[in-house]
């Protein structure tokens, strides 16, 4: 529902400057769709991409490997800690 335009009184109908002007937005408005519809294509990677539970899965996997890399660093520490005071500095 638009609201209806506001009636002047010196209005007499006839248009001073076109506003419709080639390059602007509003334009045209099947380039647009066009355009919307070009980025829309582009905008997805090649292969269709990651459903959400793949996402979700893909993600899972990081961390655990992240966590698997901090729990081997951890361990070498405390075995390298546990060597140096009982063997090495005795």
């Amino acid at each position: 529902m638009t609201p209806n335009p506001k009636e002047y009184d010196d209005d007499d109908g006839r248009v001073i400057c076109d506003m419709d002007v080639e390059g602007m937005p509003w334009h045209d408005r099947r380039v647009r769709r066009e355009k919307r519809a070009e980025r829309k294509m582009n905008s997805t990677p090649p292969g269709g991409g990651l459903t959400k539970s793949e996402a979700r899965r893909f993600t899972w996997y990081a961390v655990l490997a992240g966590l698997t890399i901090v729990l081997v660093f951890a361990v070498v520490w405390i075995l390298f800690t546990l060597f140096a005071t009982q063997v090495w500095f005795r």
